[in-house]
């Protein structure tokens, strides 16, 4: 696991479905956006439409494709097909097999009572980040809920990737509270399921620097 130097807290707007969706995440600051490769999910996307909206995306933007428990063969048909910067696992996935296909990966975990970080930071040290996500059984993720913060080891929040549950109303206290090193939205900026608002999206980045200036003022 690497550790990393906070200047700013990076952010990932995920579920991304629409030209225009990219768009507003790009022009409002976003590092990150993420495509969703779960037939279940909502928000899922084709490789084939993913393909055309990386196409829409300027250099020094991360492209981010999340699987859940996808077959292997799958995993390497999309990224034979869409120019993804980094893997995100969300399902039940091995540290071996997210490390098979090349890429730079995290891993995300759903914060299940009695979860032990330590211990999967150790299992996951080959990934570049842990995103620590709320759990709700038979969800793999996007249940728009927050899970206690104070459950995130001090030591460990550098290196942590913040999802659950954050809106542009929460996301402010929560880099001051948990000064993690990137946050991760999607439901919390969007109009309806699968298609995001560009008002919600920049006052979520409002939110974000808000945090930022909260977190660095000393007192």
């Amino acid at each position: 696991m690497k550790s990393h130097h906070i200047i700013r807290t990076r952010v990932k707007i995920c579920g991304l479905t629409r030209e225009s969706d990219i768009a507003a995440a790009v022009t409002s600051g976003a590092d990150a956006v993420g495509f969703v490769f779960h037939p279940a999910s909502p928000r899922a996307v084709t490789p084939e439409q993913a393909a055309e909206l990386c196409r829409a995306l300027p250099p020094f933007v991360t492209a981010v494709g999340l699987f859940v428990d996808a077959a292997a063969e799958t995993i390497e048909a999309t990224l034979d097909q869409v120019p993804l910067d980094l893997l995100q696992f969300h399902g039940d996935e091995s540290p071996e097999f997210c490390a098979r296909f090349g890429r730079r990966w995290i891993k995300a975990l759903r914060m299940r009572p009695g979860v032990d970080l330590a211990a999967e930071r150790e299992r996951f040290a080959g990934a570049d980040g842990l995103l620590l996500d709320a759990y709700e059984p038979g969800r793999a993720g996007g249940t728009g809920q927050c899970f206690d913060w104070d459950r995130i080891p001090p030591e460990m929040a550098p290196e942590i990737l913040l999802a659950g549950g954050l809106t542009p109303a929460n996301v402010a206290e929560a880099i001051e509270r948990v000064r993690p090193y990137g946050v991760d939205v999607s439901g919390g900026v969007e109009a309806a399921k699968g298609v995001k608002s560009p008002e919600l999206i920049f006052a979520f980045m409002q939110g974000v620097r808000h945090g930022d200036q909260r977190r660095h003022t000393p007192g």
